[in-house]
């Protein structure tokens, strides 16, 4: 599981301009430093809409995410729990829905775990998204990857809370949304947490 996490996201982007082209907009962030994934609904949540971004920065990556359109909490007796929402990144980037009943299953293969680690322990474990009237904000740190290890596979958010004990998925239950992380160019506007300029040596 990845630790230190925060509910917090910062809505500009730090850029000092230094040794930047003149044809670079001020309003992008746009070196290898970023890697994105932008997350829609399947046919189990299709109103959700949210994007992921990933920075390199000494030490590991700050992973920030915004999403729209969570379904409201409930517990219902004999129904799987509906938040908090687990949210990991999977083996395969491929967001094919597949049966509509399971959306993803069977494209995005299952929780990114590099190093052999246990359950709760997997590099692709990430803390859990609490909607707020189905918005959710959140950045955090980890030191389990680097964005070059992570291209080309899949984020993706479920329906039920991670309880970071019971393989292979925690309990979190049917899959609600996905992304496929790419190396993009991203726009301020679209970044939920924060860019920090590019660490000098």
């Amino acid at each position: 599981m990845t630790t230190h996490s925060h509910n917090q996201g910062h809505k500009h982007c730090h850029n000092d301009g230094h040794n930047q082209s003149h044809n670079r907009s001020h309003n992008q962030c746009h070196d290898r430093n970023f890697a994105i994934a932008r997350v829609q609904g399947g046919p189990l949540r299709p109103q959700i809409r949210g994007v992921v971004t990933f920075q390199d920065v000494p030490g590991g990556v700050n992973v920030c995410i915004e999403v729209r359109g969570l379904p409201p909490f409930s517990r219902n007796r004999g129904e799987p729990p509906v938040g908090p929402h687990g949210f990991h990144i999977h083996e395969h980037g491929n967001c094919t829905v597949g049966n509509p009943a399971d959306p993803f299953m069977a494209a995005v293969g299952g929780h990114w775990n590099p190093d052999n680690q246990p359950y709760g322990n997997y590099a692709g474990d990430f803390p859990v998204l609490f909607s707020n009237r189905g918005f959710a904000r959140m950045c955090f740190f980890t030191s389990r990857f680097r964005i070059s290890d992570i291209i080309n596979r899949a984020v993706i958010i479920h329906e039920s809370p991670d309880d970071y004990r019971t393989p292979p998925a925690g309990n979190a239950g049917r899959m609600l949304a996905c992304g496929v992380i790419t190396r993009a160019q991203i726009d301020r506007k679209e970044i939920p947490c924060f860019c920090t300029p590019r660490t000098t040596k």
